[in-house]
């Protein structure tokens, strides 16, 4: 009968319990910064690709027409965010991503422009900005294209992107990069 009556012994003590609760909140307090970190590096890979893909459609337009194209900040600044808004091309043709034959696939992150200058000096600056990270600073990417035979561009539409090339500290021309120093840096 003493048998019946007997609890078991087996099940974890509440000390285990506690070890076990306290290492999850560790590998959590590690994990979760660094997850959010390459979430923001992934989204601001959208604005390098696209920069990439509209330098593209500028390269082919002018080799058609002997032209680049200029395009309004595309969708408008104001309303960007951490989350994707739709892509709406806010310029009149011929001044516009529909005329160069670019258009992003489905929602973005990033609002795109196009600075051209004068016809026949060949300049042009493309910028992609974004407040991804939810900081109230827009963070921009660029990429310049210099006058014909000089190291001196345009400044882009967003004024982040300067004229001597991407970036404070001159980051190389003709080269996908961000416009400040510490854009595309997380905020953790």
């Amino acid at each position: 009968m003493s048998k019946l009556t007997r609890k078991s012994n087996k099940g974890f003590t509440l000390i285990e319990l506690m070890i076990v609760v306290a290492i999850i909140g560790i590998l959590a307090a590690i994990a979760i910064p660094n997850f959010l970190r390459f979430q923001l590096k992934s989204k601001s890979s959208e604005g390098k690709v696209n920069i990439a893909a509209i330098r593209t459609a500028e390269e082919s337009y002018n080799a058609e027409f002997g032209t680049y194209i200029q395009a309004n900040q595309s969708p408008a600044p104001a309303g960007l965010g951490s989350a994707k808004i739709v892509f709406v091309d806010t310029g009149v043709a011929p001044a516009n991503f529909n005329q160069l034959g670019w258009a992003p696939e489905g929602n973005v992150f990033f609002s795109y422009g196009v600075a051209y200058g004068a016809v026949g000096s060949s300049p042009y600056t493309i910028t992609a900005s974004a407040d991804i990270d939810s900081n109230a600073v827009l963070q921009s990417w660029g990429y310049v294209k210099p006058v014909t035979g000089t190291i001196v561009g345009i400044v882009g539409l967003d004024g982040n992107c300067v004229a001597t090339g991407v970036g404070t500290t001159q980051l190389e021309l003709n080269t996908v990069g961000p416009c400040v120093n510490g854009h595309g840096q997380s905020i953790f």
